[in-house]
């Protein structure tokens, strides 16, 4: 336990927005893609890890580097109306989203627990609120990153039922490519689900946040962020290794749904529930319970990041602007690493 603490206390936010990525709308869509395709589209699972570690890294040295989240710079640079449109979006996206995490999350504890699914709604959505009120930043991401520990239940549970493993990796490794509008579309899907929108904002924003834990700068947008080469060198490990951790848990769904559902036949797959619903009968009790029991480390990342960027746009109080900055004036500078790098310099 006490090595697991080690690690995660070592972790950052690179691995909570990897394993925030794995959201219930984007296991939907994987366990679609195995059940509809079978192991035939698994070779996206190495062609997307580029895009997702390059993007996030950076988001990333956009918060380190500015101490603002990706709105407060777009506020900065461009125009009110190209932030209220960029929000807006992000806004609508995001709702939609945590509305379908709500959704799943309260199937997910219906189908385990029982008791009617608008019970669990009410629940869910109190207990997100509260956390997000009264829980300290490091407190939360620390409940997070255990919480995200729940994921490697899609790899047990493709150890429960058989594998040809050499099959596996060869549809990994070798890609197969269909000229079909259904197998088109279902590659735009996957792109749109593990490459979305929200994680830009939600891993710049972390990154500030830990600028502000570590008292390098006072509050968001306030104060002139300075971070070191072995600082910027953590933070693009720590999101290489997040977004790994991500693809790994996108192989493995891809892996069991294609293994049982498609082998199957039965490709009607609409949500994650109901792809553990019909892995009952096929892999046994143990495979459905990993599967069903999977949806409680992604409570908010799509509210945090939806409530910075509202803040951006909506202002901050003045008071609390003044004393952050009285604050930073007196509090001398906590830097990483042996050489200092400013924000208007370039991070190599």
């Amino acid at each position: 336990m006490k090595a697991l603490k080690r690690l995660l206390g070592k972790v950052g936010p690179g691995f909570v927005t990897g394993a925030a990525d794995d959201d219930p709308s984007g296991i939907a869509t994987y366990a679609q893609t195995g059940a509809i395709f079978g192991y035939a589209q698994l070779w996206l699972v190495w062609f997307t890890c580029p895009f997702m570690i390059v993007i996030q890294q950076m988001c990333g040295r956009i918060g380190m580097v500015t101490g603002k989240g990706l709105a407060g710079v777009i506020l900065e640079h461009y125009s009110k109306k190209v932030l209220y449109l960029t929000v807006s979006l992000l806004v609508i996206a995001n709702t939609i989203n945590i509305g379908a995490d709500l959704g799943a999350m309260a199937s997910s504890a219906q189908m385990l627990l029982g008791l009617p699914d608008l019970f669990w709604h009410f629940l869910i959505t109190g207990s997100i609120i509260a956390l997000e009120i009264f829980v300290p930043y490091m407190t939360y991401s620390r409940i997070l990153k255990y919480l995200a520990l729940t994921l490697f239940s899609y790899v047990l549970a493709a150890f429960v039922i058989k594998l040809d493993w050499r099959v596996v990796f060869r549809a990994t490794l070798i890609p197969h490519v269909e000229f079909s509008a259904n197998y088109l579309l279902n590659i735009v899907a996957v792109l749109g689900t593990t490459i979305s929108p929200y994680l830009f904002f939600w891993q710049a924003s972390q990154e500030v946040e830990e600028e502000i834990v570590n008292g390098h700068i006072s509050d968001m947008g306030i104060g002139e962020p300075m971070v070191t080469q072995q600082g910027v060198a953590e933070s693009n490990w720590d999101t290489v290794g997040g977004m790994f951790f991500s693809q790994i848990i996108m192989f493995f769904i891809i892996v069991v749904t294609a293994t049982t559902l498609h082998a199957s036949g039965d490709i009607t797959i609409q949500t994650a529930s109901q792809a553990a619903e019909a892995l009952r009968p096929l892999a046994g009790d143990l495979a459905y319970l990993l599967f069903a029991a999977r949806d409680y480390r992604n409570w908010a990342s799509c509210s945090s990041s939806t409530g910075r960027c509202v803040s951006v746009c909506c202002g901050r109080n003045d008071r609390t602007k003044g004393r952050a900055r009285q604050e930073a004036r007196q509090r001398p500078g906590v830097l990483r690493g042996d050489c200092n790098i400013y924000a208007d310099r370039h991070v190599s």
